[in-house]
């Protein structure tokens, strides 16, 4: 390992030092530091739609210290360190490009992510048959994954053994239906809660088998549009404030012509 390696790998061994470390790093295990791993990959996700690689630099390493601590917490339960998370991964990485570092030939990147299923498919096979569960397409994806994100993995896997749409005209007619049994639901005279959220659910799910379809991560597009919204809503805050107003204090109309306004100034740019 590089010497900032075992640096890092020290200064993580130090901070968890009963005699003296951290009380706050001291408190931590595997359960509590995992909501901070998620929040690191999400602030590295943000840095890279940024465009700001040194902010990337700053939160792959925070997404790094994430990897060291579960390594030093391991290796203080006898479970693992580091060096056999790496060594772990290695040996994965080799057995999943034969055409790498053996004799496969692979000719494309399609080819390639062929490949890679298949071989994952039989690493799933064998946790399964060890198990005792009868396998399912669907093994190995993780509940916990953002709901869109998993709903994208749900479909991929359902299409790769034949249960998808053949062409992405045919989502849009059932994305229409879906928004006709949300109506529906949300006409009744006494409208339940859990029926309306089922079929907003079943919305949800076709626009992201459309947004699959047209080769969109869906993901990526709402992060997009979250960044859009909040720069024209600053955009309508600002213009109120330069009239001595606040949104609270500003009708409906007035906001969205503003909107319109940010939305003309965009395309203007």
């Amino acid at each position: 390992m590089t010497e900032n390696t075992n640096r890092l790998l020290g200064i993580m061994a130090r901070l968890r030092d009963p005699d003296g470390g951290c009380p706050w790093d001291l408190e931590q295990d595997f359960a509590t530091i995992a909501p901070h791993t998620i929040e690191e990959a999400y602030e590295v996700a943000d840095a890279i739609l940024s465009g700001d690689m040194m902010a990337v630099k700053d939160e792959l390493g925070d997404l790094l210290f994430q990897t060291v601590f579960y390594a030093q917490m391991g290796k203080e339960r006898g479970l693992f360190d580091f060096d056999a998370i790496a060594a772990h991964t290695a040996d994965k990485m080799i057995s999943r490009h034969p055409h790498v570092f053996a004799e496969v030939s692979v000719q494309t990147a399609d080819d390639q992510t062929r490949h890679w299923e298949e071989l994952k498919a039989r690493e799933r096979a064998a946790k399964a048959a060890a198990s005792g569960i009868p396998p399912s397409a669907l093994d190995g994806i993780t509940p916990g994954l953002p709901a869109l994100t998993r709903a994208v993995k749900l479909q991929k896997r359902a299409a790769r053994v034949g249960f998808d749409w053949a062409r992405a005209d045919e989502i849009l007619d059932k994305i229409e239906e879906e928004i006709g049994e949300l109506r529906a639901e949300m006409k009744a005279s006494r409208p339940e809660k859990a029926r309306v959220q089922d079929e907003l659910g079943d919305l949800l799910f076709a626009l992201v088998n459309l947004a699959r379809h047209l080769d969109i991560d869906p993901e990526t597009a709402l992060r997009g549009t979250n960044f859009k919204f909040d720069r024209r809503f600053r955009f309508v805050e600002q213009a109120l404030a330069e009239k001595g107003k606040t949104p609270e204090a500003s009708s409906l109309d007035e906001m969205e012509a503003l909107w319109g306004q940010a939305k003309k100034a965009e395309r203007g740019a």
